[in-house]
């Protein structure tokens, strides 16, 4: 099977938003073992998108189209494709109640025009729930061709594409088709992929390396005849990862530091305080984004003054006057004082430069000190980014630190 990707949108070709939807739907087809022959944006207009549809369909066996599916007279993909394949649009009325339900719900009325999301392919379609927003997708099956139209934004998109498409189309290319996920930290994507370099060219199963800020990770993805068989040839390719990676890597199939720090304080059944100045509260953020967090984490200072960090958090004049706030002295004591502080088992801290600029006594900025207080011990660890990209030496500080918390759990879990 081969396939073509069209993005719609106006905006995509403005530059006003970046098309993500591509580049996602590009790994996935690769991982699933779909040759991937062309990709286009075409904007909202209706004999462009006509044209584009018509070609693509005439040269692939699959076409993928994201973006015009809304409620607003120039979303127009699925009546243009469905009006190319022949295929008429009937109203269906209990994906019209649901539209209607999801509006009540929000104490709101639906408008009118939301109504033409809920028609759908009156003969050789089927219909794909979408989950998080009120329009849902739809593949036409007619004349050896297939055209899978999918909502635009990536939060309704990609679990589309998980919970519908992956699916059908692992139907339509026979047996079962299962990824799993290997998330490394403190290894670069190169590298990475240079220790496991003869996997990469495996075809069955598939090893495809991933970045993204501060992180990298592998995809496997296995086909196979029944799921038991597909788990476990992932599952032999993964140890094969693991005898050449295993010290980078934190977790198998969870979606982030994050979760992966919840994860092991509740089986510690540990609590955890933070304080934190050059991530402004990111780490607290990510922490509280993870369902159940509430359990281990008891809460999170900011404390972006000396005063702050006095008054609060205990850390001495002293320190500040010599060693400045941004040192490996300052981190300490605020690990530890907020650990005091709170009560919890572990305080973990960040201060630092997050730039852009360098500080006024020349330290580069994305220059950090992480710091982590338990009842046993306190440490510190020093991170340079060598980047003046504010929002990136704050998430990749906020990173380490979550790192920081897992090695300890794990390396306290091992021993036990």
């Amino acid at each position: 099977m081969n396939c073509e990707i069209i993005c719609v949108g106006t905006e995509l070709l403005l530059g006003d938003i970046l098309n993500t939807n591509a580049q996602y739907l590009s790994r996935e087809l690769a991982a699933l073992g779909i040759g991937l022959h062309h990709q286009q944006v075409v904007g909202d207009n209706p004999d462009r998108m006509r044209e584009s549809i018509s070609k693509a369909l005439a040269e692939s066996d699959l076409v993928i189209l994201s973006g015009g599916l809304g409620p607003t007279a120039d979303d127009l993909t699925k009546e243009i494709c469905c009006e190319v394949m022949d295929e008429e649009l009937v109203l269906d009325e209990e994906i019209l109640q649901g539209i209607k339900n999801y509006f009540s719900s929000k104490g709101l009325a639906m408008p009118e025009n939301n109504s033409k999301q809920a028609f759908v392919p009156k003969k050789n379609g089927i219909v794909l729930k979408n989950a998080n927003g009120t329009a849902p997708g739809c593949a036409v099956e007619k004349n050896g061709k297939i055209a899978i139209m999918l909502p635009g934004p990536p939060r309704e998109l990609i679990p589309m594409f998980e919970n519908e498409v992956k699916p059908y189309l692992a139907k339509k290319t026979g047996g079962v088709i299962l990824s799993k996920q290997v998330r490394t930290f403190g290894i670069g994507e190169s590298d990475m992929a240079s220790r496991v370099k003869d996997l990469l060219n495996g075809e069955n199963p598939t090893v495809a390396p991933y970045a993204k800020d501060g992180e990298a990770l592998l995809r496997v993805t296995a086909r196979a005849e029944n799921e038991e068989k597909a788990a476990r040839m992932c599952d032999e390719a993964i140890e094969k990862i693991k005898q050449r990676i295993g010290k980078y890597i934190y977790g198998i199939d969870c979606q982030s530091l994050e979760e992966k720090a919840v994860e092991l304080l509740k089986k510690a059944d540990k609590t955890l305080a933070l304080a934190e100045s050059c991530t402004g509260g990111y780490i607290a953020k990510r922490i509280t984004d993870i369902p159940g967090a509430s359990s281990v984490f008891e809460y999170g200072i900011v404390s972006y003054s000396n005063e702050v960090k006095q008054k609060l958090l205990g850390v001495n004049a002293e320190t500040l006057d010599k060693y400045t706030e941004v040192s490996e002295q300052a981190a300490a004591e605020m690990a530890q004082g907020v650990r005091k502080l709170s009560g919890a088992d572990f305080g973990l801290s960040v201060t630092g430069f997050a730039g852009p600029d360098a500080a006024s006594d020349g330290r580069p900025a994305g220059l950090a000190y992480i710091g982590f207080s338990c009842a046993e011990k306190t440490q510190v660890r020093e991170l340079r980014t060598g980047k003046n990209a504010r929002e990136y030496n704050r998430y990749v500080a906020a990173s380490n630190a979550l790192h920081m918390l897992i090695e300890y759990l794990s390396e306290r879990n091992d021993k036990e």
